[in-house]
């Protein structure tokens, strides 16, 4: 459901706000029927910390813009602040899942003053993690742009071509 909301498969908006607030009161709802569940936390916090941004993910014209490009003094800091809050408990007690190591890197990125000031070397360290968690192409390329952006575009473009070479 928030997927959907967040990138409207359809229509003249990139996001459909409704499906959005509904993801997000399902998630909170979730969470308070079981408030033990790490993944549900995660869930939470990777909704809001990704909500967080909605007011810059597009420009004036309708361009989606790249995390690099968004102005982050228009980032909501209330949701911001409520799902970095439940990243620390959820990787607590145990082999966290997906939900909550991707909300784990959401939140190392909307707390960065910056881009080029975001922990990358600690991202690269949770999209390890991630990859043995949910092994997938795309967190695999996700992780190759985080080695870039820690040690280098030859250390990254290698990270590529070793998901070429491993089929």
């Amino acid at each position: 459901l928030y997927t959907t909301g967040h990138t409207a498969p359809g229509g003249d908006n990139l996001v459909r706000a409704d499906l959005v607030d509904r993801a997000i009161g399902l998630a909170r709802m979730l969470r308070t029927l079981m408030p033990d569940e790490r993944e549900v936390g995660g869930l939470l916090a990777l909704i809001l910390l990704t909500d967080a941004r909605r007011a810059t993910r597009t420009d004036a014209h309708g361009r989606l813009l790249l995390l690099e490009e968004q102005d982050r003094s228009q980032w909501d800091r209330v949701a911001i602040a409520e799902g970095t809050a439940l990243v620390p408990w959820a990787l607590t007690g145990g082999r966290p899942g997906r939900f909550v190591l991707q909300a784990a890197i959401a939140a190392l990125h909307a707390e960065a003053p910056s881009y080029a000031q975001t922990d990358w070397p600690q991202i690269v360290a949770l999209y390890d993690l991630l990859l043995r968690a949910w092994s997938s192409p795309v967190v695999a390329l996700n992780r190759a742009v985080a080695v870039a952006m820690a040690q280098g575009p030859a250390a990254g473009l290698a990270q590529i071509c070793l998901l070429y070479t491993s089929d």
